[in-house]
Formats: structure tokens, C-alpha cells, sequence
């Protein structure tokens, strides 16, 4: 089996929890996903099947979130599954005072992650050594936010914000409920979250467990095709033999003329449309290779 899955992941699984899953609904051992999600939230989680998982670094990297910030409240984790260590109700916060915000964690900016995340810090996580009790600097990272769009507000003491937020790999939603919390000095923490796009999958795509497994007991199930995935990259065809010389881990000469790309990788395909996997570009002084990155075929 080959392929792709854009699985609606559960409340209350782990990412490895919906792999295993997978693993024993399609009995299959090379099962991977391509980006954790917290437990306790939902949506896009995709989950490569068989040679597949060897092109999870490949596919798109932008991310889109539905998230809920609820203010007044802080915890240990940034998110409702900690313990609260603040509480405050503050019923006269409006939205006027909130969106003003939203340009300060645009763009690239500096992220503290939730110390509870599986960061690794001296070859441990971070949540197994704050769970331990121990108290670690966690290292600020550089994140990429493209976009956050208001999509409801809910007054009350402990308001609640909903919006939409597109960002790069790595970005820690929890962390930036946090920090809004922090700016207003009312404190934030993440209410839920809702993955709705992850490596070119949107969440109107996907399938639940339940209903994988009702499809792969009545036979009706069938894998997304990874290149369908991987149109951000350019693609170059090579003839039937080019291919198979490809494919046996031979470095080709393409033509620059044919070929103008500002990616060091590539999509491989034969004349027989068929897909044979990912190369890497070498430029030389007088031309241009193709060396096999990962071979499909």
C-alpha cells in the first residue's frame, strides 16, 4: 500500500494513538503522520501509508488553525488540560482592546514554546521533564504567523476569543494564546483547537477513524495519491529508460532550458505519467543533474 490519509483526529487521541489505529485497521507496519497534534485537539492530521511516509518532509508546510483563547485564566500548560495556577474574571474586556493585537504575532516572530511540549531539551522532552517537577529554560524559537482573522467573540467574565490563524511549521497556537493573555495583563489560555489545513490536506477532506475502518472492512477504501500533495514543487518527465536509470539510483543530465526552478527539489515522473519520486538538483559549471532523493518505483 501507498499513499496518503487526511484523517479528522479525535478529542482525546494522541497523534501515535491515530498511527496505531491506522496500523492495525490497514495492517500495515510503515504507517507515519506528518505533525503532531495536541490530545485534546481535533482536525487535520495527515498520515502517510507504506514508501509515502518517506515524502512527509516534501509536502506543504503551512498550517491553519480555528482556535479558542478564553482570558482570565492561566495554566501550566497554555491550554485547559493543565493545572490553573491564575483566575481572574474580567468581564470588561473587549474585543476593541484585542484585535489591535493581532499585528504584534505577524510575520516572523520570537516564540517561547509551552513548557509543557515535546521540545526536546538535553535529549528529554520538555513536558517529561516539567512533569518531574524540574524547571528548564526553554529555548525561544523563530515561527512564521501569516495570517489571524477574527471569527467570533463571546463577552462574559472569562471572554473568549475565536479565530483563524495560518502560520508555519513549529508554531505553538497555545503559545500565543498566551502571550495575548499576557499583553492585555488579563491572561490567556487556549480553549480549543481545531487543525482545519495541514500539508495541503483541509479538514472538509478528511475521514474519521470510524469511518476508515467501515471502509476498509467493506473494501471501499482507497489512499490519496501523495503528488496530488506536492504541486507547490516543480516536476520534471524523463523518458521510460531515463527513468528506470533514475530509479536505480543513476544522476541524470536535464536540460536547464527545460527547467527553471529556484527549489533544489523535484518531482520525478516517466513519459507513462507514472510518479518515480523526489531528486535533489546539482548544478555544475556546465550543467544540471538529477540525483535521486527518494526513489517510489
Amino acid at each position: 500500500m501507498f499513499g496518503l490519509i487526511a484523517l479528522n483526529k479525535p478529542s482525546g487521541f494522541t497523534s501515535h494513538d491515530c498511527v496505531a489505529k491506522v496500523r492495525r485497521c490497514l495492517k500495515m507496519k510503515k504507517v507515519g503522520h506528518g505533525g503532531t497534534l495536541d490530545p485534546a485537539a481535533t482536525g487535520v492530521l495527515p498520515i502517510a501509508v507504506g514508501k509515502a511516509t518517506r515524502l512527509l518532509p516534501f509536502l506543504p508546510e503551512n498550517k491553519a488553525y480555528k482556535a479558542i483563547i478564553r482570558f482570565g485564566v492561566q495554566t501550566t500548560t497554555d491550554d485547559l488540560e493543565g493545572e490553573v495556577i491564575k483566575r481572574q474574571p474580567v468581564p470588561n474586556l473587549s474585543i476593541e482592546q484585542i484585535t489591535p493585537l493581532f499585528s504584534q504575532f505577524l510575520g516572523e516572530i520570537a516564540q517561547i514554546p509551552p513548557m509543557y511540549s515535546a521540545i526536546q531539551r538535553d535529549g528529554k522532552r520538555l513536558y517529561e521533564l516539567a512533569r518531574k517537577g524540574e524547571t528548564v529554560e526553554v529555548p525561544v524559537r523563530t515561527v512564521k504567523v501569516d495570517k489571524i482573522d477574527l471569527l467570533d467573540w463571546c463577552a462574559g467574565e472569562f471572554p473568549e476569543l475565536v479565530v483563524n490563524i495560518e502560520c508555519g511549521s513549529g508554531t505553538y497556537i497555545r503559545a500565543i494564546a498566551r502571550d495575548i493573555g499576557d499583553k492585555l495583563g488579563v491572561g490567556g489560555t487556549l480553549a480549543a483547537l481545531t487543525r482545519t489545513k495541514s500539508c495541503g490536506m483541509m479538514l472538509s477532506e478528511t475521514i474519521t477513524l470510524e469511518e476508515l475502518e467501515k471502509h476498509t472492512q467493506q473494501g471501499t477504501f482507497s489512499l490519496l495519491k501523495p503528488e496530488l500533495f506536492l504541486n507547490h514543487l516543480p516536476q520534471i518527465t524523463l523518458s521510460v529508460e531515463e527513468g528506470k536509470r533514475w530509479c536505480q539510483g543513476q544522476k541524470r543530465v536535464i536540460d536547464t532550458v527545460n527547467i527553471v526552478t529556484s527549489s533544489d527539489v523535484i518531482q520525478v515522473y516517466n513519459k507513462l505519467g507514472e510518479f518515480l519520486g523526489m531528486s535533489q538538483i546539482i548544478s555544475t559549471d556546465n550543467h544540471q543533474l538529477l540525483k535521486p532523493k527518494v526513489v517510489i518505483n
